[in-house]
């Protein structure tokens, strides 16, 4: 008979790098106990439909749930935030005081949506951001007819964010401080590709410009947008789309590195300011900064639906593998990034890095037969490719790139 795991793991994080890390510790055979801490009171759910069919969809909107599979036998704390964490003393506390010690810890705080700048003036009614179910309610909310949207940022969400309220005929303009959209992440053929499709949708598209500030009218509501060439554009709700930031604040004074998220090694194990590991603490998902050979080493955040997944994995057989036998050394984690993102019929698919490539080489480019293929390369070798229409031809630029992380060189297919 096996001995009773009197071990007690605690995940920080009930979104889907939490709840995939809770349920591969238990597939990978841990008995213990384990509590799952969610700072919003909804139970695990999938986050990329709320900039699509939860803003655009007829009808009463459903919440997109995540499956909790049987036997996961967790205890769950939701709506109660991690406020603090003692590594020394192997302890978690919640916004309600409760103090959880741990045998193990997984974080897995993800981001939140990036607001204004700190000691700038609030933000009047009908300025909003997108990150949970309830943003995307509100949001949905306000997307009446006749009631002019700005959408500020024009990456994977604002543009999603764009592309759904289009969809339900309203006049939108969508506001981009580069001189494409995606241009940072893409490139400026993928980008101008975007913009393409934006404006064939009937998106007013401002590039090259930023938010200066902000018109309200007599009830203090919302007006109009202030831009940087000196324009204003009318809008009853404006989304600001500028990104995440990751949710490290409750790791104020842990002695944690956390400059741009956490920071991790190549096994996802969480490292102090000196660079060197915290015992059994690892971290997964939007919050985890950690190496990533397709950039030449650099530690990166990536907010994807596919990294949360895989990273939550990784992370949980890093911690048992350090707790079941510490002189053990796990693989580490190698998998290829990959995104996707529909905008007005078009699906945007991508592997790899193409942010850290240094040139491009265009294999196909129609914009009337809704098709692109671009490869991304780094000092000459592949480190990305983007598919528009064209998921097929993505199977071997993932078999290239898989090839180089396992002996660090990449041919193109």
């Amino acid at each position: 008979m096996r001995a009773a795991d009197h071990r007690e793991l605690v995940v920080v994080g009930a979104s889907l790098a939490g709840l995939r890390a809770a349920r591969s510790l238990r597939e990978q055979g841990f008995t213990g106990a384990l509590t799952i801490v969610g700072d919003e009171p909804h139970p695990p759910y999938d986050r990329p439909p709320l900039s699509k069919r939860v803003l655009s969809a007829p009808g009463r909107p459903v919440r997109p749930e995540l499956p909790v599979p049987n036997g996961l036998r967790a205890r769950w704390l939701l709506g109660r935030a991690a406020v603090r964490l003692d590594p020394a003393a192997r302890a978690v506390t919640l916004a309600d005081g409760t103090r959880l010690t741990y045998d193990g810890l997984v974080v897995a705080t993800g981001s939140t949506a990036r607001g204004r700048p700190p000691g700038e003036p609030p933000l009047p009614p009908g300025v909003v951001t997108l990150r949970g179910w309830d943003d995307a309610l509100a949001l949905r909310a306000a997307l009446t007819e006749g009631s002019p949207l700005v959408v500020v940022g024009a990456g994977f969400l604002g543009g999603e964010i764009a592309a759904a309220a289009r969809e339900r005929g309203l006049d939108v303009t969508l506001v981009e401080a580069a001189s494409q959209p995606l241009e940072g992440a893409l490139g400026a053929t993928a980008g101008a590709y975007v913009a393409a499709l934006h404006r064939e949708a009937g998106i007013v598209l401002r590039t090259g410009t930023t938010v200066e500030g902000f018109l309200t009218g007599a009830d203090g509501r919302l007006a109009g947008v202030h831009l940087g060439d000196g324009t204003t554009v009318a809008a009853g709700t404006a989304v600001l789309a500028w990104g995440g930031v990751p949710s490290t604040g409750w790791l104020a004074g842990s002695g944690l590195a956390v400059d741009g998220g956490v920071h991790c090694d190549p096994w996802l194990r969480v490292l102090r300011t000196d660079g060197s590991a915290v015992p059994d603490v690892v971290a997964a998902g939007d919050v985890a900064r950690v190496p990533q050979p397709l950039a030449g080493g650099a530690r990166m955040a990536l907010g994807h639906w596919t990294n949360a997944v895989e990273q939550g994995a990784a992370a949980a057989a890093a911690l048992l593998a350090g707790q079941d036998d510490p002189d053990g050394t796990p693989a580490p984690f190698r998998a290829v990034p990959s995104f996707w993102s529909d905008l007005h019929g078009a699906r945007i698919r991508s592997v790899g890095l193409p942010s850290a490539a240094d040139g491009t080489r265009v294999v196909e480019h129609d914009l009337t037969g809704r098709r692109l293929e671009i490869a991304y390369h780094r000092e000459g070798r592949l480190v990305g490719a983007l598919t528009v229409g064209r998921i097929g031809r993505l199977a071997s630029y993932r078999r290239a790139l898989e090839e180089h992380l396992a002996s660090g060189t990449v041919k193109a297919p």
